[in-house]
């Protein structure tokens, strides 16, 4: 844990270009992101994705030579990978009306607003439906990346790779899944990143906030 303030977190971070092979993540940082992840909010309590966390040496090489050679992916200890539902059906929104059942009690309004929502998304093109579930697994790739932060741990946010090639290393089109993005975690390289000496260059608070009052 840090005593840095948020501000200080966020300048500290940045996309790591080149990780050290040689300094795994303490499996602590990594369960402190993971929980990141599993408590970030999400339309509808759905949480239409899963996060599959990769270890394996060899399943990280098949996954860098079909993710343009980046050498976080391998040098890095942990690969965590988002994959989206690839549609929304009747049976997963049940699940998801069963889980709160179970954990909140019967709440018959609750029961009425997953049955409108199943009315709603199951009649659509299932791309649309991936295309929604995605954005909810960017909203934890939000929160996975600020909890990297809070635990001094380095990450590499991906969306260069073919995510049809991940899909079939990983498994994923057989548990109706689809990949999103990647984030390698580890540890900085000072002495082969190129970024690192660079300077944090972001929009001025001026540029990109507009202010309704």
């Amino acid at each position: 844990m840090t005593n840095k303030t948020l501000k200080d977190l966020l300048n500290w971070r940045y996309a790591t270009k080149k990780m050290d092979p040689t300094k795994p993540v303490p499996q602590d940082k990594v369960d402190a992101i993971v929980e990141a992840v599993r408590m970030t909010p999400t339309s509808s309590g759905t949480q239409p994705f899963e996060l599959i966390v990769v270890t394996n040496p060899d399943v990280l090489a098949e996954i860098r030579k079909v993710a343009m050679d980046q050498s976080p992916i391998t040098d890095g200890s942990h690969l965590l990978v988002f994959a989206a539902w690839d549609n929304y059906t009747d049976e997963r929104i049940d699940a998801v009306t069963q889980h709160m059942t179970e954990e909140r009690g019967e709440i018959p309004m609750l029961n009425a607003y997953y049955d409108n929502l199943k009315a709603m998304y199951v009649p659509r093109e299932a791309e649309v439906n991936y295309a929604h579930a995605a954005r909810q697994a960017y909203i934890a790739l939000g929160f996975a990346l600020i909890a990297a932060a809070e635990q001094e741990v380095d990450s590499t946010p991906m969306e260069g790779f073919d995510p049809a090639e991940v899909d079939k290393i990983l498994g994923l089109k057989e548990r109706g899944l689809r990949s999103v993005v990647l984030l390698p975690l580890g540890y900085r390289d000072p002495t082969g990143d190129w970024l690192l000496p660079m300077k944090k260059v972001r929009k001025s608070r001026e540029t990109i906030v507009t202010q309704v009052a």
